[in-house]
Order: C-alpha cells, then structure tokens, then sequence
C-alpha cells in the first residue's frame, strides 16, 4: 500500500484547485508538468520512480531558466517574467537543493569508496555522484566539486 504521493498526483492535487481559484498561469503550468510526467511513464512503459520524475521537473526547470535568459537579451520582459513564475512553481515541486558542504562530504566519500586517484577516474565519480545526489544538485555544481577534489 502506497502511503507517499507520486509527483504526478501531487501536480494534479494542486491543478485542481488551481482551476477551482481560477489560477490561469498555473492551470497552464501544471497541465504541462502531467503531459511531461506521463510521457516519461510512457517512455519507461511503467510507473516512474521519484527520481526520474525528479529528472523530468529539473529539466523543465531548466529550461525556463534558458528560455528567462533568451528573453532577457532579446528585450523581451513580459516573456521572461513569465517563464520565472513558471520556474517558481516547477521549484516548489523539486527537493532541497544540498549544500556545498554537505555536496563536498558525500563527493569525498565517492572517491574514497570508488579509489580514484586522478582525473582518469572522473567519469566513475560523476556518475556515482550523479546518482548519490538524485536530482538535489546541479550536475555542474557536482562536477566543479568533483574537479577540485581530483585536482583537475
């Protein structure tokens, strides 16, 4: 028995009362955010766990936060602040960002366990970092960290 909301039941939960306070932008915002989660279930052809509808939210964020940088050096303000409120309700769905420090103790227990020594074992640390931190860090924060601690 499931006692944990996926995030697709948390998004609908919420566009439901978002069309019962007539909240436009959000109807819209949400609606996107389903098609987006049931399209990687159908890409998975099964239900998809926390972390790839955490993959699905981060890549939706991002790409606000690109399209907010297009319009800003196009001139375009009124499209920007769009795309930033849209960004701000995607972000109430994704965890807790790690802190640096916290990123920097479980990056050095990564390359502890994994034994690297050099830049060569990079792409072994990236991708147990990548999985360790699921979603609740950027993977240029992780891969800067990652650098530092193997002196590249």
């Amino acid at each position: 028995m499931r006692f944990i909301m996926s995030y697709i039941e948390r998004i609908q939960t919420d566009l439901k009362k978002a069309m019962l306070s007539k909240e436009s932008d959000n109807v819209r915002t949400l609606r996107m955010l389903i098609a987006k989660l049931r399209e990687k279930k159908i890409e998975l052809k099964s239900e998809p766990e926390e972390k790839d509808e955490i993959a699905v939210l981060k890549k939706e964020a991002k790409e606000r936060q690109d399209s907010i940088e297009t319009y800003l050096r196009a001139g375009r303000h009124d499209l920007a602040e769009q795309e930033k409120q849209e960004l701000e309700l995607i972000q109430t769905y994704l965890p807790e960002e790690m802190g640096d420090e916290d990123l920097v103790k479980l990056i050095t227990k990564i390359v502890r366990e994994t034994g690297a020594t050099s830049p060569a074992d990079m792409g072994r640390v990236m991708g147990a970092a990548m999985n360790a931190v699921a979603g609740r860090a950027d993977g240029k924060r992780v891969q800067t960290i990652v650098k530092k601690t193997l002196g590249v």
